[in-house]
């Protein structure tokens, strides 16, 4: 029998998530029209927002430290490569130009991101498994803050960077105390 998310722990909830997301853009694929693939992609993209908040804001500032910090930094620069991706497709529509081949490169990019985390004994999982972060605690705060970001991005909110060019690199090392402030927006 499957576990339902609020039994899952944080590594759980995350792959759940990856899972999620690969079977959205193995519809997208498929379909053909092009309200469909708007929808699909909108849908990629919601998802996408909170499972990154979720890891930027709880998950990654667990693991600093406890696991290679340029594991860790890598993770942020993938978030902010898609998050751009992700912003042109929430812009466009699948009339324009390139529409779908930035889906597809966002799930490319997805793909390479997920690899990385979910890699069996030098990913960044198995690494805070390793650590032993406290995957019960952790599930709760991110379960809490899934339900928030949900309605912040559900609003219209966009995916922000968090260390391009002109951002500032430090608000990547989000800390505990940070992370408690941004869920009560």
């Amino acid at each position: 029998m499957a576990q339902t998310y609020a039994q899952m722990d944080a590594i759980a909830m995350l792959k759940a998530d990856h899972r999620k997301v690969e079977e959205l853009f193995e519809k997208f694929e498929r379909a053909s029209g092009k309200a469909t693939k708007q929808k699909l992609a909108e849908e990629i993209c919601l998802e996408l927002k909170v499972h990154t908040a979720i890891e930027e804001e709880i998950f990654y500032p667990a693991c600093r430290g406890k696991i290679e910090d340029d594991l860790v930094d890598e993770a942020y620069v993938e978030h902010d490569a898609a998050k751009l991706l992700i912003n042109e497709i929430e812009a466009g529509g699948p009339d324009e130009e390139f529409y779908d081949a930035k889906v597809k490169v966002l799930s490319e990019m997805i793909e390479h991101h997920v690899e990385e985390e979910e890699k069996r004994s030098e990913g960044m999982f198995s690494q805070a498994r390793a650590a032993g972060l406290d995957m019960d605690e952790l599930a709760d705060q991110m379960r809490a803050r899934k339900r928030t970001a949900m309605e912040e991005f559900q609003a219209g909110r966009p995916a922000e960077t968090r260390t391009m060019t002109g951002d500032d690199v430090e608000s990547a090392k989000v800390d505990q105390s940070s992370s408690e402030g941004v869920s009560q927006r």
